[in-house]
């Protein structure tokens, strides 16, 4: 691709909103320093054989914001790179009428934004970009609080209402007593009685031998 082209391509690029034409995945993608990422553009209504070019636009941390021609593939020489590419780390290849970038060992530095693109004529076709962020250490996702779950308050029957008055063992000692007391009448009367018929016998007798 001519020098002249990528100049074309940067200014484009600054007011860029992506085509329906190219689909590119995913929108966006975190991952942890030495980690892999995978993305993929698939060319929708162009032929199988459209070439698709990878591009980044470098930011932060990186001091130079730009940017760069990543790859693409060419049926014939395979992968082409760019300049000041890392071709251990990065790897495309086609499949159909997809192109996939597999990115590894990435570093802060890799951080951007992801962009698939054709080539026509004369207009040139973007995907909508996959934003990289590169973190040492990935956020902890906040746990969702649990609420208490409230105890079921359990229905206790009414206590039986205890019958006022006398418990059962002061009537039990009553009636004994009572008992008691009926005996000693009965058998002091009983006395008495025996004892009135003695002296009634005992008379009879002294004016029977008088």
């Amino acid at each position: 691709m001519q020098p002249g082209l990528w100049l074309l391509l940067a200014t484009q690029l600054a007011a860029l909103r992506g085509s329906s034409v190219l689909q590119q995945a995913p929108g966006s993608v975190m991952v942890q320093t030495n980690g892999m990422v995978i993305m993929s553009c698939e060319a929708k209504t162009s032929p199988t054989s459209t070439r698709i070019y990878w591009l980044r636009h470098r930011q932060a941390p990186s001091p130079d914001s730009r940017y760069e021609c990543l790859a693409y593939w060419d049926p014939i020489k395979g992968i082409v790179y760019g300049q000041e590419v890392e071709p251990e780390k990065l790897t495309v290849f086609p499949d159909a009428t997809r192109s996939i970038l597999n990115l590894t060992s990435v570093k802060p530095a890799d951080s951007g934004i992801y962009f698939c693109m054709t080539v026509g004529s004369p207009e040139l076709t973007f995907g909508k970009g996959t934003r990289l962020s590169v973190v040492d250490v990935l956020p902890t996702t906040a746990q969702p609080t649990k609420k208490p779950t409230p105890r079921k308050k359990m229905c206790r029957p009414p206590s039986p209402v205890t019958p006022k008055g006398p418990s059962c063992g002061l009537l039990t000692l009553g009636l004994l007593v009572a008992g008691v007391l009926v005996l000693l009448v009965s058998l002091g009367v009983a006395i008495h009685l025996y004892c009135l018929k003695r002296r009634a016998r005992l008379r009879l007798l002294k004016q029977f031998y008088k």
